[in-house]
């Protein structure tokens, strides 16, 4: 499964044996075929061009990557339950939430582990879920991932998706954007594949709304879709936290009507080695309550 995500990843035999997997480009190539030959199907094509994903290997990639991930997980949990308890704590952000919830959680850490050293990270939700899951992170302000067995999710908060334009656009002058209008726009989003509970909420409202919301351009992350905002004229419908990262050149206007929500949550692992996080979680909790 290894070799067989990186061959993906690469999209060449040669270059996945030779700079990723230092081995044999026959050896790897045998692997594939008799990888292809246990699951009765075929993966990938071959040609000069290099490798492409058949329909059945795109699925078989999606699992792939799932179970390597348990498969790391549960190496990891066995690891820390043979360690004595580790003296630092990791502290992650969906980036652009540590603006308005990194004081105060500091605070608490300060207080209830003053003896640790405290790690704060700044990361894409899925990298958040899949270091939790790895028990690379003890903490983390996230979106509710799928596929991270061993993790919970405590909601916090919901935050409503705004739209993200130009300064000199159009729609800029409105106090609210009408669903409507944001059929005619070029329209940047996120990939299923690597924002998988952003892309389900857009889509459920374009549904609801009745308008195509399909973007034009996907990009990995909000500073790419700011980023393209500003080249292409587009737009973006993001989370509400989106604005404290916007430049001077892109603004935010809220949906008329009711808008999509979006969770933030607070994640760790069941199993985490931290006699003190259900302290730490409850008084996080407490921090929003208060804020509200």
């Amino acid at each position: 499964m290894r070799y067989f995500i990186a061959v993906a990843e690469v999209g060449s035999l040669h270059v996945a044996a030779e700079k990723r997997l230092n081995t044999a480009q026959p050896s790897l190539s045998r692997q594939m075929r008799d990888l292809e030959a246990e699951l009765g199907c075929s993966l990938m094509t071959r040609s000069s061009r290099g490798i492409e994903l058949t329909t059945a290997g795109r699925v078989f990639l999606d699992h792939a990557r799932v179970i390597l991930a348990q498969v790391d997980a549960a190496g990891e949990a066995a690891r820390r339950a043979a360690a004595p308890p580790r003296a630092e704590f990791v502290l992650g952000f969906l980036t652009g939430h540590e603006f308005d919830w990194l004081p105060g959680v500091m605070t608490i850490l300060r207080e209830e582990i003053p003896e640790a050293e405290v790690t704060v990270l700044s990361r894409s939700s899925p990298d958040l879920a899949a270091g939790l899951m790895r028990g690379k992170i003890d903490l983390a302000l996230l979106r509710p991932e799928p596929n991270t067995p061993g993790v919970v999710f405590e909601t916090l908060n919901s935050e409503p998706l705004v739209v993200l334009m130009p300064a000199d656009h159009r729609l800029a002058i409105r106090p609210t954007v009408r669903p409507r209008d944001l059929g005619a726009e070029r329209r940047i989003g996120v990939p299923a594949a690597r924002s998988p509970v952003l892309r389900a909420v857009t889509d459920g409202y374009a549904k609801k709304v009745g308008v195509d919301l399909a973007p034009d351009y996907e990009v990995d992350n909000l500073s790419m879709a700011i980023s393209l905002v500003v080249s292409t004229g587009g737009i973006a419908l993001m989370p509400l936290y989106a604005r404290n990262l916007l430049p001077p050149t892109v603004v935010s206007r809220p949906l008329e009507g009711e808008p999509p929500l979006i969770d933030v949550t607070l994640g760790y692992r069941r199993d985490t080695p931290h006699l003190q996080l259900a302290a730490i979680v409850a008084r996080v909790k407490q921090l929003r309550a208060g804020a509200r």
